[in-house]
C-alpha cells in the first residue's frame, strides 16, 4: 500500500502572538519576500505559512501564525478562530525556537500574558520582540514586559530596526543543520473557486489538519506551501512543494483588499507551479470561473491535472463518470487532452491515484522526442491535412526539432512561418500530443523561417 509522510523540517522559528502585533510583518522580513498579507484587519492570517530564510549565515524555516485570540484552548463558536488556535498550537509543537510578538506602543495586554503562560507550558525556547518599537525612545518602554519573563529585544517589522539582534537569541537554540541536501520538490498548485475543497484535499494527502477547512467561503487568504513526501509502493520517495490558493471569485464579487490580494497571490502561485491542479465541485460542474481559471492556466503554459471532488455526492444522482468527463472536456476544449480524475477528499476516493497522474504528467515535462520521430509525425500530419494557404503561398515543412523541456518545446523550420495559423497549430499539437502521450502538458510550437533572418511565431 502507498504510504505518506510529511516534511517537518527540525529547524524552525515559529512566530506567535495576538492578533494584528505584526507577525507578518516581521515574517516577511526575515523570509525577505512578501508571502504573507499584511492588513489593519484584524485575523487575517489564519493558517501556518511556512517559508526558507536564513539570518546569520544560518538557514532555516519560519512559520508565520494566526493571531491567538482565544484563552488557554477555550472553545470558539466561531470555527475558523477555533482553527486557527489550533494551527498555533501545532506551529509551537513543531518549532524549536519561538518569537513572541507584541506591540509595545498598545503595552502589555491580557493576550500577550495568556500566550506567554502558553509557551511557558510548551517548553520551547522563546525571544520576545517588542515590535512597533520604530524610534530608540520607544525602547525605554521595555520593562513594561519584565512580568513575561523571556528574553526581550525591540524591533520594528517594518523598518528593519533591531532584526539581527532579535536573530542573535532566536538562533542559538535551532539544532545543528543537517548535512542532508534538501530534496528537489515538485511545486503542486490546488486552484479553483471558494469551497470546492482544496484545502481538504491537501489535508488529506499529508494526514494532517494542515490548512483550515471551513465551510466559510474565502477561509483561505494566503498562499499556503506544504512540503510534502510520499513514498509509492516501489519504496521510492517522491517529494512535493503543496500550494493551496485562496478560492478564486469572479471579479465582481471581490470587495475588499484582502481578498483581491489573496486572488493576485492565487494567481502568483499558478505562474510559479511546475504543475497546476485544477479542482471542481462535482455537483456544479465547470463554470465561467472555471473557464477563466483554465484559460489563465494557459496562458502561463502550465501542466493541469483536473479533479473532480465531492464524486461520492453526485453517484447517487445517476450521472456516470464517462458522459460527465465528455461534457468537461467540452467545456474546457483549450486547454487539450488534460487528465480528469473523479475523487472524494472526504472519503479518500481516488486520493493516493491523483498524485500517480500527477507523477505521470510530471514526468511527461521532461519528455525527449528523438529528431526522427517527430519529423515522421508532423510529415504525417501535414500530408493528412491542408496545410495553411494565403495569397498564392502555402505553409510548407521542412524539418523539426525540440529545443526545449518543461514543458517541451518544439521549433519547425518552414518556408514562411507567417503562413502558419492558430486552427493548424492546434491541429499539430494534437497530432503530437497523441503520438508521444503528453496528456495534461502544454506543448509549445515555434515556427522558422529556413531561408535567412528567422521570423518567429509562438504558440
Amino acid at each position: 500500500m502507498t504510504e505518506h509522510q510529511p516534511s517537518s523540517p527540525e529547524r524552525i522559528v515559529a512566530i506567535v502572538g495576538r492578533p494584528n502585533v505584526g507577525k507578518s510583518a516581521l515574517f516577511n522580513r526575515l523570509v525577505r519576500r512578501r508571502l504573507a498579507i499584511v492588513h489593519a484587519e484584524e485575523g487575517v492570517t489564519r493558517d501556518r505559512l511556512m517559508a526558507p530564510a536564513e539570518w546569520l549565515g544560518q538557514r532555516f524555516e519560519v512559520v508565520d501564525t494566526g493571531g491567538l485570540a482565544l484563552m488557554d484552548r477555550a472553545q470558539s463558536r466561531d470555527e475558523i478562530m477555533q482553527a486557527t488556535a489550533e494551527q498555533v498550537h501545532a506551529a509551537i509543537e513543531d518549532a524549536a525556537s519561538v518569537i513572541l510578538v507584541v506591540d509595545i506602543k498598545a503595552g502589555l495586554q491580557p493576550l500577550d500574558v495568556e500566550v506567554a503562560r502558553l509557551l511557558r507550558k510548551s517548553g520551547r525556547p522563546v525571544t520576545v520582540a517588542l515590535n512597533k518599537a520604530d524610534l530608540p525612545e520607544w525602547d525605554e518602554r521595555t520593562h513594561d514586559f519584565s512580568t513575561l519573563a523571556f528574553p526581550m529585544v525591540p524591533v520594528s517589522a517594518a523598518h528593519g530596526r533591531g532584526i539581527e539582534a532579535l536573530m542573535e537569541k532566536v538562533l542559538p537554540p535551532l539544532p545543528s543543520p543537517s548535512d542532508a541536501d534538501e530534496p528537489v520538490r515538485l511545486k503542486v498548485a490546488v486552484v479553483g473557486r471558494p469551497n470546492v475543497g482544496k484545502s481538504s484535499y491537501i489535508n488529506r494527502l499529508t494526514g494532517q489538519e494542515r490548512v483550515i477547512v471551513s465551510g466559510v467561503p474565502g477561509t483561505t487568504r494566503d498562499t499556503i506551501t506544504v512540503p510534502f513526501t510520499r513514498t509509492t509502493r516501489d519504496g521510492e520517495e517522491r517529494h512535493y512543494m503543496l500550494v493551496d490558493t485562496a478560492g478564486m471569485r469572479k471579479q465582481g464579487r471581490v470587495h475588499d483588499s484582502v481578498e483581491k490580494f489573496s486572488l493576485f497571490r492565487a494567481e502568483t502561485g499558478i505562474a510559479e507551479a511546475d504543475i497546476v491542479v485544477l479542482m471542481l465541485d462535482a455537483e456544479d460542474g465547470p463554470t465561467t470561473r472555471e473557464k477563466k481559471v483554465a484559460a489563465l492556466i494557459r496562458q502561463h503554459r502550465k501542466a493541469c491535472v483536473v479533479l473532480v471532488n465531492k464524486w461520492d455526492l453526485a453517484k447517487g444522482t445517476g450521472v456516470k463518470a464517462s458522459d460527465y468527463e465528455a461534457q468537461m472536456r467540452k467545456e474546457l476544449f483549450f486547454l487539450g487532452g488534460i487528465p480528469i480524475l473523479f475523487v472524494s477528499a472526504l472519503s479518500g476516493h481516488q486520493i493516493q491515484r491523483s498524485f500517480a497522474v500527477i507523477d505521470a504528467v510530471a514526468t511527461r515535462l521532461s519528455t525527449t522526442i528523438p529528431t526522427g520521430v517527430l519529423n515522421r509525425v508532423i510529415r504525417d500530419a501535414f500530408a493528412k491535412s491542408q496545410p495553411p494557404f494565403s495569397h498564392g503561398r502555402q505553409l510548407k515543412f521542412y524539418y523539426a526539432t525540440q529545443t526545449g523541456k518543461h514543458p517541451p518545446r518544439i521549433t519547425l523550420f518552414v518556408n514562411d512561418p507567417t503562413l502558419s495559423t492558430p486552427t493548424h497549430q492546434a491541429f499539430l499539437i494534437g497530432r503530437l500530443r497523441a503520438a508521444f502521450d503528453l496528456a495534461g502538458v502544454p506543448l509549445l510550437l515555434r515556427y522558422r523561417s529556413s531561408h535567412g533572418e528567422p521570423k518567429a511565431k509562438k504558440r
